[in-house]
């Protein structure tokens, strides 16, 4: 690989880690900013529900409004390019997420979320599309892999800088301190304005000489109705497991904290300090898996065809998810099992930067992979409202969210009733027209 090629591989890469920095950092803040915007007490059994229950609410909003990102501009990096698509995305999810931190109210809180959650569903199809197009073709599974990286590095960043702000430096001001950790969300704008001098369009799509006009229906046509239901399907399964269990992390983490060191007879301010820390520790773990399960995947699609990759990471992550959720483990076993729900949940991720791009031809690439990635969000969106609001219901929030995650991990085992209906790609050149 070149130089330039690099360089866009690393746009991609930025683009989508600060998309997943972005998108997360809610969920780390809802147990302290939850309750302050509907001026319930922290700590109380009361804003605990709340949070539950307005996570699992802003999180399926959230893949809505993803989902349509998903598809507008998946359908328009295919008219307006990549490169200008990928950039416009960043500063849009950019600025919804820096005004959280002036959100009076849970309305306005929802609508600045709305906003980013466009740009954070449209900046996948670009990326993905430029780099198949523009990474050499024996080079695109790797490629494709570092790219997906970007998932758990922006999971990470997103647990540091919570971490930092919350934990670290306003410690004592709960009730304030997630604002600040909103404000980090303008760090894309700053990507966004250095890519922008060194960024332009493949070839692959200048070649069509700007005379683009994709459309969705074609996707469903006779050629394409197949490949895009398969690529569909294999993401809402994916999808839906991740947010079910990801968008949970802090607060079932805290909740095992609390039990952990209520049984050993900890103050009430070493127990919210052990909460942050055990609420790092979890999504540590989780990232560490989710980076090791996705680097897996470039030996194992060299080794293997496609559907026994998915195959490989589906059976994983339920046998995971209903190990960790389902066993009777102590609180610091249970947070053990984040590793190897990581390793699966967020490591077959990999597998859709280069699957999904192989499915459609240039003039198609954005807009299928857009719709396929993104499209099955409409339907995941049920997950963690579903979660959020059984396990509010609950008298101990914390357990009752335990039992109900234990049957996400049905979900990726019946993904694997998809499989023998999903074109294999193994070996397959990317199609220019």
């Amino acid at each position: 690989m070149n130089g330039y090629q690099w360089v866009v591989l690393f746009a991609a890469w930025l683009g989508w880690g600060l998309d997943v920095f972005d998108g997360v950092l809610f969920n780390f803040v809802a147990p302290n900013c939850v309750p302050t915007l509907l001026g319930i007490p922290l700590g109380t059994p009361e804003a605990k529900s709340a949070s539950l229950t307005w996570i699992g609410i802003l999180t399926s909003l959230l893949l809505v409004g993803w989902g349509v990102g998903g598809i507008v501009f998946g359908r328009l990096c295919d008219q307006i390019g990549r490169a200008k698509t990928l950039l416009i995305t960043m500063t849009l999810y950019a600025g919804g997420t820096a005004l959280c931190a002036i959100a009076p109210n849970i309305w306005v809180l929802i609508l600045c979320r709305a906003v980013a959650s466009l740009g954070i569903g449209g900046e996948w199809a670009a990326g993905a599309a430029m780099v198949a197009e523009v990474v050499p073709e024996k080079r695109r599974i790797e490629a494709g892999t570092i790219l997906a990286a970007a998932s758990p590095a922006g999971l990470f960043f997103a647990t540091f800088v919570t971490y930092q702000i919350q934990g670290v430096f306003l410690k004592d001001q709960p009730s304030v301190a997630w604002r600040y950790v909103f404000l980090a969300g303008l760090i894309p704008v700053v990507a966004a304005i250095v890519l922008r001098r060194y960024l332009k369009e493949p070839e692959t799509w200048r070649a069509l000489g700007g005379q683009v006009r994709p459309k969705l229906t074609e996707l469903f046509g006779p050629k394409y109705r197949a490949v895009t239901l398969g690529g569909f399907g294999l993401s809402l399964v994916a999808v839906l497991t991740w947010w079910c269990v990801n968008a949970f992390i802090p607060t079932v983490a805290a909740g095992l904290a609390t039990k952990w060191g209520t049984a050993n007879h900890l103050t009430p301010t070493a127990l919210r300090y052990l909460g942050e820390q055990w609420k790092s520790v979890a999504s540590t773990r989780f990232n560490i898996g989710g980076l090791i399960g996705i680097l897996l995947a470039i030996p194992m699609a060299k080794w293997f065809a496609r559907r026994v990759l998915f195959l490989l990471y589906f059976a994983v992550a339920g046998i995971s998810i209903l190990a960790t959720f389902g066993l009777a483990l102590t609180p610091p076993e249970r947070l053990w099992g984040y590793f190897f729900i990581g390793l699966s949940v967020q490591g077959v991720f990999a597998c859709f930067t280069f699957f999904l791009p192989e499915l459609f031809p240039a003039r198609l690439r954005g807009t299928g992979s857009g719709f396929c990635y993104n499209a099955g969000r409409f339907v995941a969106a049920i997950g963690p409202f579903v979660v959020g609001s059984i396990a509010a219901m609950g008298a101990n929030a914390e357990d009752a969210a335990v039992r109900v995650l234990c049957w996400v991990g049905i979900v990726p085992l019946a993904g694997l009733l998809i499989l023998p209906f999903v074109a294999e790609t193994r070996n397959r050149q990317l199609a220019d027209i």
